[in-house]
């Protein structure tokens, strides 16, 4: 098993990562002549056809709808005037789904991943050993044998004892395995209850002991994890795991394990090729997954999702992303446990696309796992699409400009060059539309940086948080490709925006999505009215086909976010605050849980100070709190290693370990200059500037339980893991 010491988060090793990749050789200097004249041709051509063409008009994205429930103003999608429903005809379930897009693309790429063709480990300058692998290329099988592999598992389970009418669960990281055992429950209508990999024990136990599992599905190294919480598993009967190379250690915890029968994922396979069962269906309001998030407060909920649910969130998605089908190529890395993951990989099953299996610490040329000279995931599969978390493109962002810095002299002066011309190229030029100042500027500069993930991205999706416009507008120039930045939560299955490939605005989540309607209703106490003007305001609530069923075992905390109108339409209240611009297109401005009133009436959104405030390069992590009974607001922050110690050696500051140069006070008046610097750019206020801050080494992960997998911040953990640091800045 990986060690804490080797067990990176998400944020942490894609700066570490991502920014090197191959940038050390994006900027190449060219004949001198050659560059001269391909400047002139690429600014000088694009001014004069924007000045005969002029800028393209706007487009309407969304409309005003008329529906029933609280009184707000509702938009749908501009280019549907129903909700969408299915992709197509008879595929009302993901059963139904996934037997018709294997059928109809049988022959095609479905799921791929790299066996290990060597490893060794090295030693850091601290000691520290570290695995590095060596990948082989990618090996494929299809949509048929994914589907013989599902129903042969489908049957396996049956065989195995299973009873079908109670649920297994998924306890695993991302890999084919995952979505095999995922899909073959469903051939027997059986709910799979999903769990993220790094969840901890007490989180673990609660879910599966509500949902009462007497099947879990897990990695050969959860074993051990498994058999140390055991004896608090009450229905636990079947224990399946996948088959690797740590196999060999199940057979040391098997006596840990005397209730369970410990079965390897190939014997449940080959138990059902050899004794069939006959399929038992779902139809579509049956529950396809309950969904344990991993929420910032308390032990997680489980969401209750339908197979319409997940259905029509795919469907819906397939309208936004153009040309999707089998010749696209799908690098899936995040947790599959995880609302969007789970959603994106079902799209591509719509699509017909190929999925190929990687992780986060083997993704680049130069990731932590990788052994230096052999490919990475991305270079390896060179994916057509992919989806990001917004940590990860703010550590592409700050990786390239930290490379472009270090050349310096003409080589950045080429990169800014090119890089403002594509901005305004962007900016609705007919010129940039049509692409030929996107093709100089390839050639001459973006080449080389999109081939940190592979060189083929022609659409990205980006959700699980706020992206900020900075980084949307860097990776769109520097990749190449559009970001659809989507909005959703689990309770919606993903869906209820998402921004369109042809729209080039930044900050805004787009349009509702077909399947979906979105309504904004007024918040008198926050401020926020649906009357406001230049845009109405006010909490988001989502109504239609994938919204959820509510939560398992909790009808009390259903009864309060879940409403269903006079119409029978279902809406759920997010507590997020949005905005709609002219054109239909959502914002999301701010969160009812994160505003806190201030002594003297002052409200401050922790979210929104906390999303400028990352901007500054010496940030990893940051949490604002603000106590009601005082006037101003406090920070803690994760600082940067590699940028605080970089501005340390400048300075000739003397320190031991990170640790004791985060508590000099030479540092933390460096960072909170640079604080105040981003919160003058941002306009803040002067009460939502933390006047005091403290510098946190170590990092914020999810296995220690103080964010979410999806990187967000969990503030009562925070809140009572650093109460103390928390209280002295307030003394």
């Amino acid at each position: 098993m990986m060690g804490d010491s080797e067990r990176r988060i998400l944020s942490t090793n894609m700066n570490e990562n991502l920014g090197d990749s191959n940038s050390s050789s994006i900027l190449k200097v060219y004949g001198s002549y050659g560059i001269v004249g391909a400047v002139i041709v690429a600014i000088a051509i694009p001014i004069l056809l924007s000045i005969l063409m002029g800028k393209r008009k706007s487009k309407q994205r969304g409309v005003p709808v008329q529906v029933g429930g609280e009184v707000g103003l509702a938009m749908r999608n501009a280019r549907s005037v129903k909700l969408v429903e299915v992709p197509w005809e008879g595929a009302t379930t993901m059963a139904a789904l996934f037997e018709q897009s294997c059928k109809k693309h049988s022959q095609e790429r479905c799921i791929g991943m790299r066996k290990v063709t060597s490893k060794e480990f090295v030693t850091a300058n601290d000691g520290r050993k570290f695995e590095k692998l060596h990948l082989g290329e990618y090996q494929w099988e299809t949509y048929g044998q994914v589907f013989d592999r599902a129903c042969n598992f489908a049957s396996g389970i049956v065989k195995l004892g299973h009873d079908v009418d109670t649920r297994a669960a998924i306890f695993a990281d991302t890999r084919p395995e995952w979505l095999i055992a995922f899909q073959g429950c469903f051939r027997q209508n059986i709910t799979v209850v999903t769990i993220y990999a790094s969840l901890g024990d007490d989180a673990v136990i609660h879910s599966l002991n509500e949902t009462q599992v007497p099947t879990l599905v897990c990695e050969s190294k959860q074993l051990k994890k498994l058999a140390a919480i055991s004896s608090s598993l009450k229905t636990i009967r079947n224990v399946i795991y996948f088959d690797d190379e740590e196999t060999s250690s199940s057979s040391s915890v098997n006596q840990d394990m005397d209730n369970w029968r410990i079965s390897s994922f190939s014997e449940v396979e080959k138990l059902g090729r050899d004794s069939s069962v006959q399929p038992r269906l779902p139809i579509k309001t049956d529950i396809a997954v309950i969904m344990y998030t991993s929420g910032s407060t308390g032990l997680p909920k489980g969401v209750m999702i339908t197979h319409g649910n997940i259905v029509a969130t795919a469907a819906a998605v397939m309208t936004v992303i153009p040309r999707m089908g089998s010749k696209d190529v799908y690098l899936a890395y995040l947790p599959l446990a995880h609302v969007f993951e789970l959603a994106a990989e079902t799209v591509m099953l719509t699509a017909g696309a190929a999925i190929g299996y990687g992780s986060t610490l083997t993704l680049t040329d130069t990731s932590n796992k990788i052994k230096k000279g052999t490919k990475g995931d991305a270079s390896a599969l060179k994916p057509t699409l992919m989806a990001a978390v917004p940590a990860i493109l703010d550590r592409v962002r700050d990786g390239v400009l930290k490379k472009v810095d270090e050349k310096g002299g003409f080589s950045k002066k080429l990169f800014n060059i090119a890089y403002s011309r594509r901005l305004a190229a962007i900016g609705g030029s007919w010129f940039g539309a049509w692409g030929l100042e996107t093709f100089l500027w390839d050639i001459i500069i973006f080449k080389k940086i999109r081939s940190i993930l592979g060189g083929e991205i022609r659409f990205m999706l980006c959700g699980g948080a706020p992206l900020s416009g900075d980084t949307q507008r860097f990776i769109n120039i520097c990749m190449g490709a559009p970001i659809g930045q989507g909005y959703g939560l689990t309770e919606t299955c993903a869906g209820a925006t998402f921004s369109e490939s042809d729209d080039t605005s930044v900050g805004r989540v787009g349009p509702p999505l077909p399947c979906c309607y979105i309504k904004l209703v007024s918040w008198e106490e926050g401020g926020y009215a649906i009357t406001d003007k230049p845009m109405p305001r006010g909490e988001i609530l989502v109504g239609g086909c994938s919204v959820t069923a509510g939560y398992f075992n909790n009808e009390s905390k259903t009864k309060e976010v879940y409403k269903v109108d006079e119409r029978d339409m279902h809406w759920f209240y997010t507590g997020d605050i949005g905005r709609f611009h002219p054109d239909g297109c959502l914002e999301i401005i701010d969160r009812k849980k994160d505003i806190v009133k201030l002594q003297h009436g002052e409200y401050i959104s922790l979210g929104k100070v906390e999303a400028a405030l990352m901007s500054s390069d010496y940030v990893e992590n940051i949490m604002i709190y603000a106590d009601p009974f005082h006037n101003f607001c406090v920070g803690l922050v994760v600082p940067s290693h590699q940028v605080l110690e970089g501005w340390a050696q400048e300075a000739g500051i003397k320190y031991k370990d990170f640790s004791e140069l985060c508590d000099k006070p030479e540092a933390i008046k460096e960072v909170q200059r640079s604080l105040s610097k981003e919160a003058k750019a941002a306009k803040l206020d002067k009460f939502e500037i933390p006047a005091k801050i403290k510098l946190l080494p170590e990092p914020w992960t999810p296995e220690s339980g103080l964010v979410t997998a999806a990187l967000k911040l969990k503030r009562e953990q925070l809140k009572n893991k650093f109460k103390n640091e928390l209280q002295e800045l307030y003394e």
